[in-house]
This record gives C-alpha cells, structure tokens and sequence, in this order.
C-alpha cells in the first residue's frame, strides 16, 4: 500500500533568504506564509540538529499547488554548498516551472545578473527550456509549451 498522499513540498536551505525570496517572486510564485523563525523541540527533532533555529519563507505558485519552503538557519549556521553544481553532480540539481514566455524570462533574469547555465534547448517541437543559474547556485529549470 501507497504511504504518499501527495506532494506537499521542496523545501531549500538557502544564506540570504531575503534574496533569494525575491528571486521566486519575481518569478511568479506568492508568499504564503513567513518569514517566521522556528526552534525548540519539533526543529530538533526533525531536523537533527540539537539548538537549531531557522527562519521560513513559504511561496506557491499562481492558483494553488506544490509549495516551495525556503529555509536559513540561524543556529547552527549554515554549511556552504557548491554554487556552481552541474546536472550531474548528486543531490538536489534544479527546480522547475512552466512558464508563458521562456526568451522574455531568460532575458529579464539575464538582466538581473542570472545567466544560462546552458543554452535554450527545444524538444520534439513541444517544449522549449533552459537552466538559469538562480541566487546561491540554485539551478532553476524554465520550461514554455510550444506547437
């Protein structure tokens, strides 16, 4: 039997939450809840770090959906990653939306300083995509619908 009931959501450790908050808004997403800062038992408990603190942002995208929870911890703080991962390395390598206008998107973040990680790739006339190197690495997958 099934133990999953539904995907709740992605949650990112990031070091400038206020950044990189902007960032996915500027995207489109909506805050629903926080900042709000976290500690005690609960944080300890689940996360396995005794004496941790953190503050949340929680966004959702246009019309409902799969939230995604950004996270800085302010106790301990936290352990730098690689901010210039590649597809291949392991873990966590992007996160990804449907967009209405992928060139004007690419450009608007190429504008703010987040350039392609790659190119603007198209697949059997479907779809268009491309990976934008996003705050702190992140690697954010844009797709557009086409035909």
């Amino acid at each position: 039997m099934a133990a999953i009931r539904r995907f709740d959501h992605i949650g990112i450790t990031v070091a400038d939450l206020k950044k990189v908050t902007e960032f996915f808004v500027g995207l489109g997403l909506e805050v629903e809840g926080g900042p709000m800062e976290l500690e005690g038992a609960f944080l300890d408990t689940v996360c396995g770090i005794p004496n941790s603190r953190t503050e949340i942002v929680m966004l959702r995208p246009p019309g409902g959906g799969t939230m995604l929870e950004l996270g800085r911890f302010i106790r301990p703080g936290h352990q730098p990653g690689s901010p210039t991962a590649m597809a291949n390395e392991l873990g966590l390598r992007n996160i990804s939306f449907e967009v209405e206008d992928l060139k004007g998107t690419v450009d608007r973040l190429a504008a703010e300083g987040y350039g392609l990680v790659g190119g603007i790739g198209e697949y059997e006339n479907t779809w268009r995509m491309a990976y934008v190197r996003g705050p702190e690495g992140l690697i954010v997958s844009l797709a557009e619908r086409i035909g």
